[in-house]
């Protein structure tokens, strides 16, 4: 095996930072649509089309929406990704949905707990 090229450290103290690029932190010609309002057990929640009922949640200030049988220990999103089921929440009167995977859509009415 050939060893390793030795690398320089990262910052040096006589080294300059380096400039970030004119578009660096911006949205380069993203133009997103309107947002809209999904309830919330009764209160308007705002979402961004695309984002899922537990991202509006999280994003709304809501961490947790339901407890556990043994013990009620507060659960929300968890995994985010679907294996898990700490974020069920009712949506438009279908049970046991995972927030995580349940695309917001305008006028939903989801009942947490």
């Amino acid at each position: 095996m050939n060893p390793s090229p030795e690398r320089p450290p990262a910052t040096t103290p006589s080294a300059k930072p380096q400039e970030r690029p004119p578009h660096a932190g911006h949205l380069v010609g993203a133009r997103p649509e309107p947002g809209f309002e999904i309830n919330v057990d009764g209160r308007p929640v705002t979402a961004v089309p695309g984002q899922t009922i537990g991202a509006v949640l999280y994003a709304g200030g809501i961490r947790s929406w339901r407890t556990t049988r043994m013990g009620g220990r507060p659960r929300g999103l968890f995994c985010g990704i679907g294996v898990c089921f700490d974020c069920l929440v009712t949506v438009n009167g279908e049970a046991s949905l995972r927030a995580c995977q349940t695309e917001a859509r305008p006028g939903d009415e989801v009942t947490t707990g």
